[in-house]
């Protein structure tokens, strides 16, 4: 039994919301066959079939627009019923001394009591049946939930926290400029919780990156998909782009028009995709690339939308939330990505926007796009896929 979060504060939107969420978590679901979800106004139901409780509870945690949920015993409207779980559930749980309420809510008001008779008839039965259990409803040890619905009576006894946010859909659809680092997967982590569907862009530059770092990319991309349910991942070949960066731009600019670069293709591939915004990972001040300064000099190739959730962040703060879902330990897979080669020991830190125009047109800026576009490969990741394998995942026990 799914309660939603902030989309039940929507109004006239409120039925695209569910629809959403439904489809999120069908397809997060989507290695347990014979799980039903079915979406209604108020609640969201996942029927388990006989799949595996716990796998449905973990994957379920991950999917944005789920406030709380309980694991909870569909039974028939029947008192006597009722009043035989819910003692059952009172004894599993009591230990010496605990207390106990009983939480009534009653969508079929044409049930013979209302929501506090129901209280009161169960909560004199499990005390009659349970001694030593005393009523507390303010902190009690044991909360059990009936739900009176018109599809039959719901009995719960434990919420688990959902991630909260927007179902990811509803916020529209961005890329994300993911590089295999800490930040980029976060900030992916923060988009797609306030609704945004995110296709991944990662640059590579073979033999510069190996296959371990395209992987890598990759199987961060995989862990992030349990919060979508999947994600189109587009791998841009670079190492043609880099390679004549090095070779007619001045050193200090490398790093500028490397970047420059990034977003140019980067915004090409949003816009042929009918996306609204591009995501980075950028926080002030970080590294050279991200200071204001650069920021001004690389967001000149484009008027698309460039949205960087992490911009005021710490960078404790970063590895915080990467440790929490999950991505901290791949991400510091030592797998040189493309960002990292070619870097010059003085990059500057504050370039220059006209200089940074001029050293641009020193290369054959639409010719290396298309070749770069022309050559892009796409692939639908889904939650839980691998994507390295047991000799690369010695690295991250060694780590």
């Amino acid at each position: 039994m799914v309660r939603y979060g902030e989309l039940s504060t929507k109004g006239k939107n409120r039925k695209d919301f569910i629809k959403q969420l439904g489809r999120n978590v069908r397809a997060v679901l989507h290695q347990f066959p014979t799980v039903e979800v079915k979406p209604q106004r108020d609640r969201l139901h996942v029927t388990l079939n006989n799949e595996d409780d716990k796998q449905v509870i973990t994957a379920l945690q991950g999917v944005f627009g789920i406030e709380n949920f309980y694991p909870s015993i569909q039974i028939d409207k029947d008192m006597a019923t009722i009043k035989k779980v819910v003692l059952q559930m009172a004894r599993e749980q009591y230990t010496s001394g605990a207390t106990f309420k009983i939480n009534t809510r009653r969508q079929d008001k044409n049930f013979e009591y209302d929501t506090n008779q129901i209280n009161n008839i169960l909560g004199d039965y499990v005390l009659s049946n349970v001694a030593g259990i005393s009523v507390d409803v303010k902190h009690p040890d044991i909360a059990i939930r009936v739900e009176i619905r018109m599809n039959g009576a719901f009995i719960s006894s434990e919420i688990i926290h959902g991630a909260g946010g927007l179902p990811v859909g509803t916020g529209g659809r961005a890329t994300m400029m993911l590089s295999g680092g800490i930040d980029s997967p976060v900030a992916t982590y923060l988009a797609m919780k306030r609704g945004v569907k995110i296709d991944m862009i990662h640059f590579y530059s073979p033999p510069y990156t190996g296959e371990q770092a395209l992987n890598k990319a990759k199987q961060l991309t995989s862990v992030l998909a349990k919060y979508s349910g999947n994600i189109q991942f587009i791998q841009v070949p670079f190492t043609e782009v880099q390679e004549t960066i090095k070779e007619k731009v001045p050193e200090g600019y490398l790093m500028t028009i490397q970047r420059r670069m990034m977003l140019r293709i980067a915004a090409q591939i949003t816009q042929d995709r009918h996306c609204s915004g591009v995501f980075t990972g950028e926080a002030l001040g970080q590294v050279a690339s991200q200071t204001l300064e650069s920021m001004l000099a690389i967001n000149d190739v484009t008027t698309m939308p460039v949205l960087r959730p992490l911009v005021s962040m710490d960078k404790e703060d970063i590895i915080k939330i990467s440790k929490d879902i999950k991505t901290f330990d791949l991400s510091i897979l030592p797998f040189e990505d493309c960002c990292t080669i070619f870097t010059p020991p003085a990059p500057k830190t504050r370039p220059n926007l006209e200089k940074s125009r001029k050293f641009e047109a020193y290369i054959d800026v639409d010719g290396l796009m298309k070749r770069a576009i022309d050559n892009i490969k796409i692939t639908d990741i889904k939650a839980g896929e691998e994507f390295l394998n047991q000799d690369q995942d010695v690295f991250a026990e060694l780590l």
